[in-house]
């Protein structure tokens, strides 16, 4: 019989916040073992190739930086450059798309004389102004970040005695308070900006991966928008030289050089975190046994050959869905069997057991554990010969995607979209906002297609919850063709802003096909095993405890804490832990480190 190994930690997942739990608790001499499904690490924040015979390394998933802290970035010793954009944002009109707004951070004078050339002067005014008074929320709560959880009270009472360092009246601060979590972030844009275009613009970062109206009971909105503003103190959003893996792989690479044991190609199958017991099992080794004793689909079940370690703390950075499952070895089955009924009548015919990862992406989790989580986006990948005209002759294609393009995202085309898709529709037109990485970082591109003037442009579309994808994909072929018209409805949207079709300024990959790829929720879920394709893993959370929230335990202070005492979220799932920001990873680390 095989002894054991025994580990310090045994982290689940080798994306962004694996890697960083995984670095600091091997700085500090623990025995680590870092576990990854795929044959590489980085999660979400990958650079690949996916255009075959071209040599462009898109940030593939997420592609932006703002909440990974200076501090985590020093303390690891990452060699990381980030990039600061010049421009914020360029936004076309939508009834007129010949004019548009440019907000230049360098040029207040050009700014406001953007903003009067939609005939809104004093929108830029009172959309500074409400920046400025969430500016001073993001300067007491972001420094937080990296603490123990203060309770609501504690947070509020630190915001308002900071107003007087911040030279602002205690009654501003608590005005904004109000305004940011206790009231719907709606209310608070329609009074700064009286402009459709500007609210819209504003409302946007609240709606990146989230479903929601501006007027949501439930602040969701609020919380994505809180977090989309702080990052840095100062809310902007970093271009990573190299692209996303450039971050990944530095954190990889620091790991490893602390001691950090990384094993890719290892799919966890069950955590029994009575005695610490992780079981995986080696995808290698089983593709060589398959290759000469086949499986058989009515085998699908039978066990599998594995490995089993133990950790005296394991971290998942699997969403937390994923990870109930894992505590509970059955749920895949229960899961199966109870989608098995629903998938049959949909389709009219009996469903194979080729179609159980299907099956599974759609099956929710049970009413008395971890609810399925909704992801609502689509990206959309493209690698352009050049960058298009634009319909409006006054802003220079460089300067307005040099900073988040958006388009149809008025704000009476938001609560439109909203209405569509919760109707079971693609919103036409589609919400969209771009980004281009090569504008400020051509590195990413070989230096022909740099001097060929080639540049890639990633969209990110609005509005498009999981539930249309699981609704397409219950009929043979139907996601592939709500994958069709999600991409044709982007492309829509884009060509609807821009003097010439996009699809003319296509490159081909080596294969003759235009350089584009769409990315739904669905392929996300499959993936990248991030349920529902929900970015965040789950809904957001504010960056504190509730005042009658537990905080016994380091876990519950650090904001890491789940049902079992030695089992810590370490991922997306975590409070605090989403986007590409180390928080997770960072925060379960000291939770061990201070247990």
């Amino acid at each position: 019989m095989h002894s054991v190994e025994q580990y310090d930690a045994v982290i689940v997942g080798g994306g962004h916040n694996g890697l960083t739990a995984a670095a600091y608790l091997a700085r500090a001499g623990k025995r680590v073992l870092l576990l990854e499904r795929l044959d590489h690490t980085g999660g979400a924040a990958v650079s690949e190739r996916p255009f075959p015979g071209v040599d462009a390394r898109l940030s593939r998933y997420s592609y932006l930086v703002s909440l990974l802290p200076q501090q985590i970035i020093h303390e690891l010793g990452l060699d990381v450059q980030l990039v600061r954009r010049r421009f914020s944002s360029y936004t076309p009109d939508p009834d007129n798309p010949g004019k548009g707004l440019l907000i230049d951070n360098r040029d207040d004078d050009a700014t406001v004389a953007s903003f009067a050339s939609i005939g809104y002067p004093e929108d830029a005014a009172g959309i500074a102004e409400l920046h400025r008074r969430i500016g001073h929320l993001a300067s007491v709560l972001w420094p937080t970040v990296l603490e123990p959880l203060r309770s609501r009270s504690d947070a509020r009472d630190a915001a308002i005695a900071a107003a007087a360092d911040l030279g602002v009246p205690a009654a501003e601060i608590a005005s904004i308070w109000s305004a940011v979590f206790d009231e719907p972030i709606g209310r608070a844009i329609e009074d700064a900006a009286r402009a459709d275009l500007v609210r819209g613009v504003v409302f946007t970062d609240a709606l990146i991966g989230t479903f929601a109206r501006a007027d949501d009971p439930t602040l969701q909105q609020n919380i994505c928008f809180l977090y989309h503003l702080i990052g840095g103190g100062t809310g902007d959003w970093d271009v990573p030289v190299g692209g996303m893996g450039a971050v990944t792989d530095a954190l990889r690479r620091t790991a490893e050089e602390a001691g950090a044991e990384i094993r890719t190609l290892a799919e966890v199958t069950s955590i029994q975190p009575e005695h610490g017991l992780v079981a995986y099992v080696d995808l290698a080794a089983e593709a060589e046994l398959e290759a000469t004793e086949p499986m058989s689909t009515l085998d699908r079940f039978r066990p599998r050959p594995g490995v089993v370690v133990r950790g005296e703390w394991i971290l998942s950075g699997a969403a937390p869905a994923v990870l109930e499952r894992l505590l509970d070895p059955a749920a895949e089955q229960r899961a199966v069997a109870a989608a098995y009924a629903a998938w049959s009548a949909a389709r009219g015919t009996p469903v194979q057991w080729s179609d159980a990862d299907a099956i599974l992406g759609t099956a929710p989790a049970p009413e008395d554990g971890v609810p399925h989580p909704e992801g609502a986006q689509v990206k959309v990948n493209l690698l352009l010969r050049r960058l298009p005209e634009l319909l409006d002759p006054a802003v220079d294609p460089s300067a307005a995607f040099g900073g988040t393009f958006h388009i149809n995202e008025g704000w009476a085309q938001l609560e439109h979209a909203y209405l569509e898709a919760e109707a079971g529709r693609i919103p036409d037109p589609l919400p969209c906002e771009i980004y281009c990485h090569t504008l400020s970082d051509p590195s990413i591109l070989t230096p022909e297609l740099q001097a060929s003037g080639a540049h890639t442009l990633t969209v990110f579309g609005l509005h498009v919850p999981h539930r249309l994808a699981v609704a397409a994909d219950a009929i043979p072929g139907g996601h592939d063709a709500f994958r069709d018209a999600l991409q044709a409805a982007v492309l829509r949207s884009l060509d609807s802003v821009i003097a010439e079709p996009i699809e003319d300024l296509l490159l081909l990959d080596a294969e003759g096909r235009p350089c584009i790829e769409t990315r739904t929720t669905l392929d996300l879920e499959r993936s990248l095993a991030m349920p529902g394709g929900n970015i965040f893993h789950g809904p957001l959370s504010w960056p504190f405890l509730e005042d009658d929230a537990p905080r016994t335990t380091a876990a519950e202070r650090w904001g890491v804490a789940t049902a079992h005492p030695r089992v810590l979220l370490c991922g997306a799932g975590a409070r605090r832990g989403g986007a590409v920001s180390g928080l997770g990873g960072h925060n379960a680390a000291m939770a061990v480190l201070d247990a």
